[in-house]
């Protein structure tokens, strides 16, 4: 049985190996994220107002992306959302949209 990585055997799907969605880290930003941005800023605000920064710190980084065409600076907003992380509680809709933009940049 070979090991060889056949890349994306599903065509447009955008599916890899065992189904997994693939992620262009040097894509830049989507309308979606600036949504989901817009939502974890309103979750923030409504739940933990001491972590706005970071949520704004997210949406600079999308924005900046956005408006020069370039990928969004990953870093930034991984050091963001792990603040976030630790200073939401389980269950909280921060938590959420937090673990929601970690799967959808491949962080």
């Amino acid at each position: 049985m070979s090991t060889y990585n056949y890349g994306n055997f599903n065509g447009p799907a955008g599916l890899g190996d065992l189904g997994r969605g693939t992620i262009d880290p040097y894509a830049p930003a989507s309308e979606g994220l600036v949504r989901l941005s817009d939502g974890l800023m309103e979750a923030l605000r409504a739940e933990y107002p001491g972590l706005v920064r970071h949520g704004e710190t997210i949406r600079g980084a999308l924005m900046e992306s956005v408006e020069d065409g370039g990928p969004p600076n990953r870093g930034r907003i991984r050091s963001a959302l792990e603040a976030i992380s630790i200073g939401a509680s389980a269950g909280s809709g921060s938590l959420a949209f937090t673990q929601q933009f970690m799967h959808v940049l491949g962080l």
